[in-house]
């Protein structure tokens, strides 16, 4: 209901012959629009540089390391130790030769190449196929296996390397590369389920009911329908989980000790620590490098999908 100011007394409406009343204006004891402005500027534009600088902060740790690792595995040792900081004179190459050639790097790339990449696959088929179950179908014992899921996220792996060492070599899995294979996608099967949960519950409904309707089974809908909308969350988690088998190491140091199967991670180790009193440390600096530029060409390349995928729940 709306309601209008009475005027005081003495200030009546216009009338003939008299010219319009004038109503004196209201005390109150708010400020008038726009004080507050200034200061409310200030403080924005203090966090906003507080913020900023802290990016830029953040982006120096990160990208110094990773700038200077790449450098170094240019130079000769002797460059990196009397000017560790100076750009290298020219591209020396010998080290990559070295590292790929008799470090063995190219042999753990390929193992790693392998492992991960049959892991992946498997992770993101066997996660959002019962990522889809968990989400779009009501059984009993859904919220049950869910949680379940969940749980496994919280269970650390250090407490199952005993037990998991023991039913490998009981199931003959050890030192194998499918062995490897089927716990990298047990190992990441919680987080991919999880995320892809929360991620299909988002996918409009009508679009799998219309496919039902026009006489498409749920394996059809599934994977002809629902999975190609869904690419954004496959992208995402597909990016985590690559990062989190690429760079693994305890598993394999536990599970995988052929020296013929090892992956870049003890590769890397095992270089670092055969090299004695040689100090090969270019050759060190081009292996990591080796095994560092998989991940970062990934992130690159998928940056904005990974984004794209964490927000779409939020946007929906």
């Amino acid at each position: 209901m709306k309601t209008t100011d009475t005027p005081p007394s003495g200030a009546s409406g216009p009338s003939s012959g008299s010219g319009t009343a004038k109503v004196p204006a209201q005390r109150t004891g708010k400020a008038p629009k726009g004080s507050s402005a200034p200061a409310k500027s200030s403080e924005g534009h203090v966090l906003n540089v507080f913020s900023h600088g802290v990016l830029i902060l953040w982006a120096i740790m990160v990208v110094l390391p990773l700038f200077w690792a790449v450098m170094s595995s240019f130079k000769t040792d002797s460059d990196i130790f009397n000017t560790p900081w100076s750009l290298p004179s020219s591209l020396n190459f010998d080290a990559w030769g070295r590292a790929w050639s008799q470090a063995h790097m190219s042999e753990y790339f390929l193992n790693t190449i392998l492992v991960v990449g049959g892991s992946l696959t498997g992770t993101l088929v066997l996660g959002s196929m019962a990522a889809y179950v968990l989400a779009r179908f009501e059984f009993p014992g859904n919220r049950f296996i869910y949680f379940l899921f969940v749980g496994g996220m919280s269970f650390p792996i250090m407490l199952a390397l005993v037990p998991l060492f023991f039913v490998m070599d009981n199931m003959g899995l050890l030192n194998t590369i499918h062995g490897l294979i089927l716990v990298y996608i047990a190992y990441s099967l919680p987080f991919t389920v999880f995320f892809l949960t929360s991620f299909f519950r988002t996918l409009p409904t009508s679009v799998a009911e219309a496919s039902i309707i026009d006489g498409a089974s749920h394996t059809r809908t599934f994977f002809q329908v629902m999975l190609p909308m869904a690419k954004p969350g496959l992208i995402s988690v597909g990016i985590f989980n690559f990062l989190g088998q690429w760079n693994q190491y305890m598993l394999p140091t536990v599970l995988n000790t052929d020296p013929e199967k090892r992956v870049l991670a003890q590769g890397l180790v095992e270089l670092a620590s055969s090299q004695g009193y040689k100090g090969d440390y270019s050759g060190l600096f081009a292996g990591l490098v080796i095994a560092m530029l998989p991940v970062l060409a990934a992130y690159i390349i998928f940056q904005r999908q990974v984004v794209s995928g964490l927000t779409a729940g939020a946007l929906k």
